[in-house]
């Protein structure tokens, strides 16, 4: 158990006046949570809005990532303890290496629900390209190699019989600026970051994702190694929380069977973290585009995670070797 400053020396002082009490404090536990800016991380932002996190026990600090390559990194440095987001070449090399483990699911493309997005630049569209078909050739946007949007240009080039021109951009932001100017031709986004842009006129939504990618498990829930082996308690007590902000999400978004005054509380939490630099009226409807389902209990779909493992090895980006059991443990949550 690792104690802040804050709470060693509120237990310090409770020792020292335990005549005055009638029974000691208990001490909290302390998580470090990755997030990005995404609407698909709102079981995270809804836990901790709402408590739960405090109720299990837990003294939740969310850290703010630019992409997930690095949150995995951080995984492994001990510098945060759970991470939201998608399967990645690092993360799949970091778990082989001992580092971390897949624990969990998150975002996930489920049919009936509005999903992810191809999108094209202005100046692409303009030059007619109308159909993922027509990206051939084209410059697609990725945040680094091995990373979900790489995966998901790679089954959409595959499924179209097209080839595409990779350009690792390092973070969202750097991706839509380029797309914007022009300086690549497409990309693939979670729709509430999809119907922004292209309601701003320099970019076009020409396909969906789940077209090509059917069930994909978009992103998971990981841990380190550490966390698996030896603070299981820990690990299943974020699990629970995060399920309860992810239900509550699902709930009043998703499945909107809690009514307009609940779905507006959902996305003014949201609004919190997503979009903060626009008015709420503005930010509401691209918050509310972006209502993807995160999996029920942390649910794991273990066949969309096989077949992200293979292609990683099909593209020499994990080493062929690397069993699924070691990047995967099933342990946690139930499995689909």
């Amino acid at each position: 158990m690792r104690l802040n400053r804050r709470q060693t020396l509120s237990l310090m002082g409770g020792a020292a006046a335990a005549s005055g009490l009638a029974s000691p404090a208990i001490a909290r536990q302390r998580a470090v949570v990755g997030a990005l800016r995404l609407t698909s991380h709102a079981g995270s932002f809804a836990a901790y809005e709402r408590g739960y996190f405090d109720e299990a026990g837990l003294d939740v600090e969310l850290r703010f990532f630019d992409a997930a390559q690095p949150m995995a990194v951080a995984i492994a440095s001990g510098d945060v303890d759970f991470g939201i987001t998608a399967m990645t070449g690092g993360l799949i090399n970091l778990a082989a290496r001992g580092a971390l483990r897949v624990i969990g699911g998150a975002l996930q493309e489920e049919p009936g629900i509005d999903g992810q997005k191809i999108l094209v630049s202005n100046a692409a569209f303009e030059d007619g390209v109308r159909s993922p078909a027509d990206l051939d050739g084209r410059r697609f946007g990725i945040t680094q190699a091995g990373s979900s949007f790489h995966y998901m240009g790679s089954k959409i080039a595959a499924a179209e019989g097209i080839e595409l021109e990779y350009r690792p951009l390092q973070s969202v932001g750097a991706v839509i600026g380029a797309l914007q100017s022009g300086d690549i031709d497409g990309w693939s986004i979670v729709p509430h970051i999809a119907t922004a842009l292209d309601g701003s006129g320099a970019v076009h939504i020409i396909g969906d994702v789940a077209d090509y990618i059917p069930d994909y498990q978009v992103t998971t829930v990981f841990t380190s190694r550490e966390n698996v082996d030896d603070h299981r308690g820990l690990t299943q007590d974020f699990l629970g929380a995060f399920s309860r902000g992810v239900a509550d999400f699902n709930a009043a978004l998703v499945d909107a069977t809690e009514g307009d005054s609940a779905a507006e509380e959902m996305l003014r939490l949201i609004h919190n973290y997503v979009y903060t630099d626009q008015p709420f009226e503005e930010a509401s409807p691209s918050i509310r585009a972006g209502s993807m389902r995160l999996s029920p209990q942390a649910a794991l779909n273990l066949d969309s995670l096989r077949d992200q493992l293979d292609w990683f090895k099909r593209e020499d980006l994990i080493d062929e070797s690397i069993e699924f059991d070691t990047v995967v443990d099933t342990s946690f949550v139930e499995t689909q």
